[in-house]
């Protein structure tokens, strides 16, 4: 079987279906295989509901048979590693979760994902799938992501992979690496649309009732969520009026009043319960909204700054320096929206 690409427009395109395998080890999260398997089996050459299938679809175990998720949902693999030629897959992807980041994979995995690397035409990851790559050696000098929780992990025991927690999946030749849970369904979309092309791809992400290019990047969900760690029901509470109300002042002293405390107590019992101080926590959430904003491309950064509570464009980029080591303008010309479309 021949892995080089195949134009979309060409008759032997619309007659083939490319092998798409989904690998699941025990402790898997279903959504990393369900959702990827859910968009390529419904994907069609013409993007039309009763279109021809451009994808056949395998979930491939350590053995045959049931692989056990981590919320004990089991799913069926129709092969195991030792029955799959990796010469008859044209995109390989390795779902994350508990098992895809144990401390001593599976040596024959590893081995059979190096041998895959060489022989699939694109290799990938969802999630924490990624620890399983980089343990295999194929992700060594290259660009990737993985779930924003992990990051970190994955940066310090791979110091020869750039991880970048911000994305939401990142391509770096022929390995794509995708971020966590859901984002498996954005990585699946972008594999499609440079399949198929862009009509065929929006006409399945309409029907699946998602995102062509979901705005932003992890930020918009790791930042609020690393945030919003109060267990005490009043602090939680504020935190989110905090959100809410980026524009507002948020003295010391405002915030004290709706928590119903001393500002002094105030201080130091949100302090403890969250690990930073309020004035820290309320300038990491405007720094967190006004990047949201950059990445999305609306507004002038005199506005942003308005908006979301730093009153000018100078203390906004003093906050932007001392919290992420960049400008509002460079953030924004990193991370903003990109003009180029997969076609």
């Amino acid at each position: 079987m021949t892995n080089d690409p195949v134009s979309a427009d060409t008759p032997a395109a619309a007659g083939r279906r490319r092998q798409v395998g989904i690998v699941a080890v025990p402790g898997f999260e279903l959504l990393d295989v369900a959702g990827p398997l859910s968009l390529f089996a419904s994907a069609t050459w013409d993007g039309s509901n009763d279109g021809r299938a451009a994808y056949h679809c395998r979930v491939i175990g350590l053995d045959r048979g049931p692989v056990a998720a981590s919320i004990g949902a089991t799913i069926a693999a129709d092969a195991g590693i030792a029955e799959i030629d990796p010469a008859e897959l044209d995109t390989l992807l390795v779902a994350g979760g508990i098992g895809a980041r144990h401390p001593e994979p599976d040596p024959g995995l590893l081995g059979w994902l190096r041998r895959a690397a060489g022989r699939v035409r694109r290799i990938g990851s969802v999630c924490t799938g990624a620890f399983l790559l980089a343990e295999a050696g194929l992700l060594d000098g290259r660009v990737a992501t993985t779930h924003w929780r992990h990051a970190g992990q994955l940066a310090a025991a791979f110091p020869r992979v750039r991880v970048e927690a911000e994305r939401i999946y990142v391509q770096d030749g022929n390995v794509w690496t995708a971020a966590g849970v859901t984002s498996g369904m954005d990585l699946a979309l972008a594999l499609i649309a440079e399949d198929l092309g862009r009509r065929p791809a929006l006409e399945l992400a309409r029907s699946k009732v998602m995102y062509m290019h979901r705005p932003g990047g992890q930020s918009q969900f790791s930042a609020e969520l690393a945030l919003q760690t109060a267990d005490e029901p009043r602090l939680a509470r504020l935190q989110g009026w905090v959100f809410e109300n980026l524009s507002s002042p948020l003295t010391i002293d405002e915030l004290a009043e709706r928590a119903a405390m001393s500002p002094r107590n105030f201080n130091r019992v949100f302090t403890r319960a969250v690990g930073v101080s309020p004035a820290r926590f309320v300038e990491r959430a405007r720094v967190d909204a006004a990047r949201r904003r950059l990445e999305g491309g609306a507004g002038t950064i005199e506005a942003i700054a308005h908006d979301t509570g730093f009153g000018n464009a100078e203390r906004m980029r003093r906050s932007f320096l001392r919290q992420l080591g960049i400008a509002p303008a460079d953030y924004r010309q990193r991370f903003g929206p990109r003009t180029r479309e997969i076609a």
